[in-house]
């Protein structure tokens, strides 16, 4: 949902009395106990692994901040700290006025910006535009697959089938979703294979600080479906192996600029996880206070709380994906925060015959960037209910998963490739490549086209992949009892590989040294592993390195 606010204190209003959250910005991380050189400290192996891979260098501002100002701020009579930010340096503290007074008299708070307020009585607020317009219950039978269900058609048009036949289901790769809540998932059928395997690695509720996430509304049960849900014959997502977490960030009863910082908090909690793909159907323009609105101009990615959190969350090597709007029908861009991040797939909306929905966001840019970057089926797109029925729904929120789902497969059987480089490549691969607009963007992105960009002479095949240089893979992938076997590159052959396995925590659990050998295949023993998502880490040398993720079951 819509929502935006520029990084300043709004204006007084109301009692003075009136508890509110804000986000209370230091001056510096002077004194902090936190290092650049030892990550571990503050990230996950596998957020560290994820940087490794990408050549990201851990920076200040990835450091927590400052352990003393918190407990400074603390120490204040009427405050009440709620979260901290690496990123932004900041503290979002609930107090009063005149507490926020006494908070910014510190010497080491920089500013404070108020994150939570209400129209004044009698006033019409602003009510958010709504992401999608209503269910419909009335299915396309004849639209239906025996194995994809109505999900089918979504899913083919952007090469997400062919991926799923080529063996990349999502196995190994973490996508976060950002949204309103997600009540069924813990319950209906079409999530029991995510629920039976383990496969939801975190939940937590922003709004209340709690890890509740199924209730207070089902947006996010709708988006996660076109992703996650996995009942044949009923509904198959685009990812429907892969791992997720659960994020809720959306305060349903009011739009106001604390849902961005939200926004921002989850994105560093899923960067601390080592999480690879963000999929977020929200966007924000409009609050309750009309002076905290933003302008087309503020979309230039600089300037929104979501869009500066977008792109750091991008830099830090995730792949965010995020719902253009549904303002298409407005006069000129119509573009949302964060979408208007440089870094992002800002996703458009098409319906089944590949054409623009009138719905979707417009572009540019404020500061004249193709948007949408690309573009996936939103017009009566499937989707699953909180009772787990496979419903029909428009909107950029169920585009954008659809895609995110597609990228993460895309992007298991490419994982030498950056985020960055997996947004090009998809980008080329796309139906508009040679002449993008604001409209679509670069268009409609096909998985099968973009792997053979990405391997040149080797083209996705059914099965068992091919082996290509610069590529590794090791299969059978879901690896069931010891048996996995390593399909070998020729930038590997014949030289000696030490091969190791590392499990989700980034932990090593198994390692084996191979002598040289101009076999195409060789048989690992990793020897008896825990059900779970493992990394195979591979070298030859001091400069040849590739790695795989895979799955036992």
């Amino acid at each position: 949902m819509p929502a935006a606010t520029q990084a300043q204190a709004l204006p007084a209003s109301g009692q003075a009395n009136t508890v509110r959250k804000h986000l209370v910005y230091f001056r510096d991380k002077t004194g902090t106990p936190f290092t650049v050189s030892q990550p571990q400290a503050f990230l996950s192996a596998r957020a560290v692994q994820r940087r490794t891979r990408q050549n990201i260098a851990v920076q200040p501002r990835d450091l927590p901040v400052t352990p003393a100002y918190v407990t400074q701020l603390k120490a204040v009579p009427g405050a009440t700290v709620w979260y901290t930010s690496r990123w932004f340096n900041a503290a979002v503290v609930s107090c009063d006025s005149a507490t926020l007074r006494n908070l910014q008299a510190l010497p080491f708070v920089r500013s404070a910006t108020t994150l939570n307020r209400t129209a004044a009585a009698g006033s019409a607020p602003v009510r958010p535009r709504s992401f999608e317009e209503a269910l419909d219950p009335a299915l396309e039978r004849t639209q239906a697959n025996p194995v994809y269900g109505t999900a089918y058609k979504q899913a083919l048009t952007i090469g997400a089938v062919a991926m799923h036949n080529a063996g990349f289901r999502g196995e190994g790769m973490q996508i976060a979703v950002f949204d309103d809540g997600f009540p069924g998932v813990n319950q209906s059928a079409p999530f029991a294979s995510l629920r039976n395997e383990g496969r939801v690695a975190d939940t937590y509720n922003f709004v209340e600080r709690t890890s509740d996430v199924y209730r207070i509304a089902s947006h996010g049960t709708n988006t996660l479906s076109t992703m996650a849900a996995n009942q044949t014959g009923v509904f198959i997502g685009t990812a429907p192996k892969a791992t997720y977490r659960l994020y809720l960030t959306e305060q349903t009863s009011a739009e106001n600029p604390i849902e961005e910082v939200n926004w921002l908090l989850a994105a560093e909690r899923a960067d601390s996880a080592g999480v690879d793909i963000i999929s977020s159907s929200l966007g924000y323009y409009d609050f309750e206070i009309a002076y905290a609105n933003y302008s087309y101009a503020d979309l230039n990615g600089r300037t929104a709380i979501s869009s500066r959190a977008a792109t750091v969350a991008a830099r830090v090597g995730m792949l965010v994906v995020n719902s253009a709007g549904n303002s298409g029908r407005n006069p000129g861009p119509s573009l949302l925060a964060p979408s208007d991040a440089d870094s992002v797939i800002a996703v458009g909306a098409v319906d089944s015959l590949r054409n623009y929905a009138a719905f979707s966001s417009k572009g540019p840019s404020a500061d004249g960037r193709i948007k949408p970057n690309l573009a996936a089926q939103g017009v009566r797109a499937a989707v699953v209910n909180i009772a787990g029925q496979a419903v029909r729904s428009d909107g950029t929120s169920f585009s954008c998963p659809v895609l995110a789902g597609m990228a993460a497969c895309f992007w298991q059987a490419n994982p030498r490739l950056t985020a960055q480089e997996v947004i090009s490549v998809l980008q080329r691969s796309a139906s508009q490549a040679t002449s993008p607009d604001n409209l679509l963007g670069y268009g409609i992105p096909n998985a099968v086209a973009a792997y053979a960009l990405a391997n040149p002479g080797a083209p996705l095949s059914a099965g068992r992949p091919q082996a290509v240089v610069g590529q590794l893979f090791v299969y059978p992938n879901p690896m069931k009892n010891e048996e996995l076997s390593l399909e070998v590159s020729e930038a590997l052959r014949g030289k000696a590989l030490h091969v190791r396995f590392y499990d989700a925590r980034g932990a090593l659990v198994a390692e084996q040294k191979l002598p040289a050998t101009t076999a195409a295949v060789l048989r690992l023993q990793p020897g008896p592993l825990a059900k779970g998502m493992y990394t195979c880490d591979v070298t030859a040398g001091d400069t040849t390195r590739r790695t795989a993720r895979f799955v036992k079951q």
